[in-house]
């Protein structure tokens, strides 16, 4: 079926059902937004769509497709000739998603979902609003799956132990954490329902989607026990060996709702926002109180401690050889009539797989030429790439994922000769960028407050970029961690804000986007720490962990003050000293030269 026909089949199955609206998340049963297995994109089997993120609502007579300013572009191409209309999401006149669907649900009439992959709160929030028009939910059923006949299969892989020596914390003891964090609020139990939560508690990845080590699995921390909840077959005997000496047990993946049905008045911490409808429906027939609060988990994983910060340098260490070694390598052959965004991709592929501890890429690499860059989230595939020409940018976009940490970096590298209006918008996108790298602030502030500082530059030539600015990292495991975020706005409940703690990494990564011409974005890791200390109060700044230089052939001084080029020179400087002793005579000499001190 074509994606026309597969809405008109959803259709029929709403009819039947007396469905007035459909509504299909980008979301699997752990509620997962951006990446997830084949088996839950639904959104984009149904839409045509494969961007990260987006929702698809279906009506009798209307289909839609909302996503954010980061997939206009692609969402355009992949959209054109089909029924499904974009709902460019934050734009003027464009509805939020979830009141359009209820606008759209008529009186007495029925709004459709899967409960799996829709949260509680979300279900919840559907439900009241609907009661004013004495419509309903109908939650039971995903009818994308009757009609998606050959829809994969949910995947097995094998997972595997991370040794203290890269976690720095054993299992027992975080579980003992934990516990302790549970007696305070007095709770029997914590339901952990993000993929992240199980793997930090256990010390556990796994392969279950392309590049986030995770395997899909919930955990039920008792005040006795774990309950780990998990296809047994994707378990050795040394990880089944690990579970048993932390004190867990081994239940079925299917297991859960079943045995949530089964607790009777417990006091159970979860999250609203991050358990799936259908749990919470099982969970709240054996008049369980509910204690409403992000995991404990969540907070403890994005505060890396000591060992793992120290894995992290040496990560960034290896990813920016990994990068020298490309920049290198593409400047040299960029004349070559047969270079192009999926060669380029490739070869850093292959590049960063030397590293030590290597398990595989963090995301999949954006290499986007020219006007391919304007689409934040553009991927070159064998079926789709441009040829480049040694003129102009390529965007690179890319990372790693080590035992010893995850990475991910951006540089947008000249490949031949650059026009003025290119070197401007790099110029000022750095500029931004390291405002933000070289912040000072009190402990207590959140990314929100930070925002202006990568953006500013951009705002004074009335240009914006349509994303946030930085997001969380985690530790081998998703390349993007919450809650952690610096981007600009007010909070609500579905973005909300998070102080910036102690040994927190947001990412910072401003950029310029003008569709169909050009795109530019710079993007380091960025680790907080604690600074000085006195009458104010605590006072913070950020490390800096990516190692790569700048694109020097951009950097126009013009547009520069004199403390944010010294700032270029300093970094310059360490990336050098940094990164020179692994490299042989010849890429030395070659970083020297990109590294050398920029004048007026």
């Amino acid at each position: 079926m074509n994606v026309n026909e597969r809405i008109e089949a959803l259709r029929q199955l709403m009819a039947e059902r007396n469905i007035d609206v459909y509504y299909v998340p980008n979301q699997d049963d752990h509620l997962s937004e951006e990446y997830t297995a084949a088996h839950f994109q639904c959104k984009s089997w149904l839409s045509g769509f494969s961007g990260d993120s987006g929702t698809v609502v279906v009506t009798k007579d209307f289909a839609g497709l909302w996503t954010d300013g980061r997939y206009f572009t692609q969402a355009e191409h992949e959209l054109a000739g089909t029924c499904v209309t974009l709902m460019r999401m934050g734009q003027e006149g464009v509805p939020r998603v979830n009141l359009f669907a209820l606008e759209h649900t008529p009186k007495g009439g029925i709004l459709g979902f899967d409960g799996h992959v829709v949260s509680a709160e979300e279900a919840m929030f559907f439900a009241r609003n609907l009661m004013v028009k004495d419509a309903h939910v109908h939650m039971s059923e995903d009818l994308t799956d009757l009609i998606w006949k050959d829809r994969p299969s949910m995947p097995r892989e094998k997972t595997f132990l991370l040794s203290t020596e890269y976690t720095g914390e054993s299992a027992m003891d975080k579980i003992r954490e934990i516990r302790e964090c549970m007696a305070e609020k007095h709770a029997d139990a914590l339901l952990l329902t993000q993929l992240e939560d199980p793997c930090w508690l256990l010390n556990i990845r796994g392969n279950d989607i392309p590049c986030t080590p995770v395997p899909y699995a919930f955990a039920l921390v008792k005040k006795d026990c774990v309950n780990y909840y998990i296809d047994e077959s994707q378990l050795d005997d040394a990880v089944r060996k690990a579970l048993a000496e932390a004190g867990t047990v081994i239940r079925p993946y299917e297991a859960l709702e079943e045995d949530l049905g089964a607790m009777e008045h417990q006091i159970v911490w979860t999250d609203l926002n991050k358990i799936n409808a259908c749990l919470y429906d099982a969970l709240s027939k054996g008049r369980n109180e509910i204690l409403n609060s992000a995991s404990p988990v969540e907070i403890r994983r994005a505060c890396k401690n000591a060992v793992e910060i120290a894995n992290l340098k040496k990560a960034h260490e290896l990813d920016g050889v990994a990068m020298v070694r490309f920049i290198k390598w593409l400047k040299e052959n960029a004349a070559d009539p047969e270079m192009s965004e999926l060669k380029a991709q490739n070869k850093l592929y292959a590049l960063r797989a030397e590293g030590e501890d290597y398990i595989e890429p963090s995301f999949d690499t954006i290499a986007a030429y020219k006007a391919n860059a304007a689409m934040m989230h553009y991927t070159a595939t064998e079926s789709n790439y441009a040829m480049m020409k040694p003129e102009g940018f390529l965007l690179v976009d890319s990372g790693g994922t080590y035992k010893l940490g995850s990475t991910d970096i951006t540089r947008t590298i000249a490949v031949g000769p650059l026009t003025e209006d290119e070197k401007k918008y790099y110029t000022l996108v750095l500029k931004g960028h390291l405002g933000l790298a070289h912040a000072r602030f009190l402990h207590g502030t959140c990314g929100n407050n930070l925002d202006i500082l990568a953006r500013q530059p951009l705002w004074n030539i009335d240009i914006d970029y349509q994303c946030g600015t930085g997001h969380g990292v985690g530790y081998a495991l998703s390349v993007h961690e919450g809650p952690q975020a610096v981007r600009w706005g007010i909070p609500s409940a579905s973005r909300p804000s998070a102080i910036l703690e102690e040994g927190m990494i947001v990412t910072d990564e401003p950029g310029v986007y003008l569709p169909e011409k050009l795109g530019i974005r710079i993007e380091n890791e960025l680790l907080t720490v604690n600074g000085t200390k006195n009458f104010y109060g605590q006072w913070m700044h950020f490390e800096n962990l990516t190692w790569c230089p700048y694109e020097r052939e951009a950097i126009d001084p013009r547009y520069l003050d004199d403390e944010t080029l010294s700032w270029i020179n300093a970094y310059h400087k360490q990336v050098y000293e940094v990164l020179s002793p692994y490299l042989n005579a010849e890429e030395k000499e070659w970083l020297k030269k990109e590294t050398a001190e920029i004048t007026r």
